[in-house]
């Protein structure tokens, strides 16, 4: 039995660091930062780094560092990037339940500016193509469901997982991307009525129900169907509602390296404190302090905490949680 499954995607993350410019385009009613690159240039690079990421594979070892016996399912390409994230997870001590595809791995090229604004791009390979038949149900038994992004074929798959989890008792943590929430609530409506715990960043939660408050649209997404929903909101911290109280937490001033990663650190530690110790305050300051860590150095996976790191890093650096 598996404290919990994670469901996603699996890539290699190419980190290209560059010097390109940083422009910023403001209308009456909206403000955009752009990344500019002089058009038939050649770019200098500063440093490259390449690393696994993914939010099936990050979210599965930064639950594994916390002390959770944890599986990965997802789709794998079966070339030598796929091999790559597959012996990570080997290394890391992750079963893996997926399937392998004909296609290639997931990929992306993290690009870094100024001040460390980021532009990610994205091939999804296989990522998008994880059948229901595929998956090897005497494989599932679980406590918990930790859904990530799926795209296209994956996403049919995620709501006949959301169905499977309803039949047997399993709970669900969902934290879909802007790809799935630009789609809106209508599109997810299925998953998140089954969901247990929802977590997503304001831009996202803006597209699901529309651009409100944060506190309109954590009680309008409760309204959905999640018991718990967790809106994190970059330096400015996070909130949370419970149907009952709304939470809210502060960010620390730190020095940023790279924010990719961050979000996954967050929800699967927020999701780690509610399992551990079922108190959104705690939840969220484990949270904080994972995501944090994370921020500090290139790599979705480099500087997650381990649980021990996590109690101690609360105390090094304790942050206030306000309930209302």
């Amino acid at each position: 039995m598996y404290d919990v499954i994670t469901v996603g995607s699996s890539v290699i993350d190419v980190f290209a660091d560059t010097d390109s410019e940083l422009i910023r385009i403001q209308t009456k009613t909206s403000k955009e930062d752009l990344i500019a690159y002089p058009a038939g240039d050649k770019i200098l690079i500063k440093s490259l780094n390449f690393t696994t990421g993914g939010g099936g594979t990050n979210t599965a070892v930064s639950l594994k560092n916390l002390g959770f016996k944890v599986a990965y399912l997802g789709k794998v390409g079966n070339d030598n990037n796929g091999k790559r994230i597959l012996d990570l997870l080997k290394k890391d001590k992750i079963d893996f339940i997926g399937s392998r595809g004909k296609e290639m791995s997931g990929y992306s090229i993290v690009l870094d500016s100024i001040a460390h604004d980021r532009t990610i791009l994205v091939y999804k390979g296989c990522n998008d193509n994880l059948k229901f038949s595929e998956i090897n149900k005497k494989k599932l038994k679980t406590k918990w469901f930790y859904f990530s992004s799926m795209l296209k074929e994956s996403f049919k798959t995620l709501e006949k997982l959301a169905d499977y989890a309803e039949k047997n008792n399993i709970k669900i943590a969902f934290n879909p991307s802007s790809y799935l929430a630009e789609k809106g609530k209508n599109y997810l409506k299925k998953v998140l009525s089954k969901t247990d715990i929802l977590i997503l960043n304001d831009e996202e939660a803006g597209y699901v129900v529309g651009k409100e408050s944060v506190n309109d649209c954590l009680k309008d997404l409760h309204k959905l169907g999640p018991n718990i929903v967790v809106i994190t909101q970059g330096k400015k911290g996070a909130s949370a509602f419970d149907g009952k109280n709304f939470y809210s937490i502060k960010s620390h001033k730190i020095k940023v390296v790279e924010s990719t990663g961050a979000g996954d650190a967050f929800a699967s530690s927020f999701l780690a404190g509610i399992i551990k110790k079922n108190d959104i305050k705690f939840a969220l300051k484990l949270g904080l302090a994972n995501s944090e860590s994370v921020i500090t150095h290139h790599g979705a996976k480099h500087k997650l905490l381990s649980w021990k790191e996590g109690l101690k890093s609360i105390k090094k650096n304790p942050s206030k949680v306000k309930r209302w």
